[in-house]
């Protein structure tokens, strides 16, 4: 009979979870490309400007319900299970992009329109609260002790097949429609194809097994405790770790909101360049990011992920200013290509570890709640809000540097939320104890092949 641990059990959840990703950020990121025309359509009475930051506004009231949502279905998830309550969540997603699709505009439906879409947004943020969280934790159960960053990284992988497809067929929407049916309609068409996450949900409610490993805590007296001693439970053993955890996410975080949903438009307002060149732009790191997260995820597992992350961070805060200053020296399509492609390399560097950097410092009975709180809290404050915050200032002051001081301070967060966690210190120390047995394993190794040689 096979077992979780067969290898062919392990890509079956890895892909179906993967696809499930690959619909919920699609439309999360479609909603940022398409964000100017989603202003005319929905709040034509107000300046461009002001349309502008009401629509990031709408994007960012997703993220306001993701922590409520993470919690809720984190909790039900350590309770009923992993794979039960994901299929839940795409269903909900599903249902939320159905809204957004078929949503008539501000024209036909008047104040009633954009609190439509209001609603929306919050159906899909509460639905995806729990989703990367329960995806990393359903991979790090079934991937074999020693792979577990590999295995995670393909969640991560997700995001970027959500970015390559998002941004592909806005491109291809925004170059072969006019701008009148773009607005009519054209815009939706994202909408309603993520809408297929729904069904994928059902396969995988009936086609997934939970993990030997979350099948072991439920046998354990603790798993059926009231919800009130469960939550006393989980700050007791796990709140240092969610701290952690936030340190973690926050700069990748922030550099995958600006880079993805804000950039953009920053593009078009800032640098006067067209959406299709930021669009392009997205497609070809997208690319990157699918093809290196592995490689990075193998990366972790043999080099620690969290000495990884540190180098991360270091070449980050050294990088961004001048990253910046070389774009807005000569705006191009060029330039802002090979910008994209060295803020995405540093964000897939980092970032392909994230799914198991976050499940592995949490208790199994926390898992599910311990990820979706730490990963929902800092996406909504430094990531989901980044574009909204972003144009707000810009309104009054000087815009052209305001990103890159925001993804220096996010960094710079980031770094010391890891470093002053009891959590942070230990995995930091224990990537550096695993790195150093195995070279001494390497060179035992190394030392027997000799003295085989010379005994034959």
């Amino acid at each position: 009979m096979p077992t979780q641990r067969d290898p062919g059990n392990i890509w079956k959840t890895i892909v179906s979870t993967v696809i499930g990703g690959t619909f919920e950020w699609f439309d999360f990121m479609v909603y940022s490309y398409f964000s100017s025309t989603i202003a005319r359509v929905f709040f034509p009475t107000v300046d461009r400007g002001g349309a502008l930051l009401l629509t990031f506004a709408t994007f960012a009231v997703g993220f306001l319900v993701r922590p409520i949502g993470g919690v809720v279905m984190g909790l039900a998830a350590d309770r009923v299970g992993r794979v039960k309550v994901l299929s839940w969540i795409m269903v909900l997603m599903s249902v939320g992009s159905l809204v957004l699709g078929l949503t008539p505009g501000f024209a036909t439906l008047g104040l009633v329109a954009p609190l439509l879409v209001v609603i929306g947004r919050l159906v899909q943020g509460f639905a995806v609260g729990a989703q990367f969280a329960l995806s990393s934790v359903t991979i790090y159960e079934v991937a074999p002790p020693n792979r577990k960053m590999f295995y995670g990284s393909f969640n991560m992988l997700s995001i970027g097949v959500a970015a390559m497809l998002s941004s592909g067929c806005s491109y291809l929407l925004s170059r072969h429609l006019s701008h009148a049916d773009l607005s009519a309609w054209g815009w939706r068409v994202p909408f309603l194809i993520g809408a297929l996450v729904g069904p994928l949900g059902f396969y995988i409610r009936h086609h997934v097994d939970e993990s030997e490993e979350f099948n072991r805590m439920q046998a354990r007296p603790a798993a059926r405790a009231p919800m009130r001693e469960r939550l006393r439970d989980f700050v007791r053993e796990n709140g240092d770790a969610v701290v952690c955890a936030m340190g973690v996410m926050i700069a990748g975080t922030s550099l995958n909101y600006v880079w993805n949903a804000y950039l953009p438009t920053y593009a078009q307002v800032q640098l006067h360049l067209s959406l299709s060149s930021s669009l392009q732009g997205i497609f070809v790191t997208s690319i990157v990011m699918c093809v290196l997260s592995p490689v990075f995820g193998m990366l972790a597992d043999r080099v620690g992920a969290y000495r990884l992350f540190f180098f991360f961070i270091a070449g980050w805060l050294i990088c961004v200013f001048p990253l910046f200053s070389y774009l807005l020296a000569a705006p191009t399509e060029n330039r802002l290509m090979i910008v994209r492609v060295v803020g995405i390399l540093f964000l897939t560097l980092q970032g392909a570890a994230h799914p198991g950097m976050l499940v592995k410092i949490f208790t199994v009975q926390g898992r599910s709640t311990g990820v979706a709180i730490s990963y929902n809290t800092s996406v909504m404050l430094f990531g989901g809000l980044a574009p909204f915050y972003l144009s707000l200032v810009a309104r009054l002051t000087d815009a052209r540097f305001i990103p890159p001081s925001y993804l220096f301070g996010t960094g710079l967060l980031a770094i010391l939320l890891v470093l002053v966690t009891r959590t942070g210190r230990r995995v930091l120390q224990a990537d550096r104890m695993e790195r150093g047995q195995r070279r001494a394993a390497r060179g035992t190794g190394m030392e027997q092949a000799g003295a085989n040689r010379e005994h034959s």
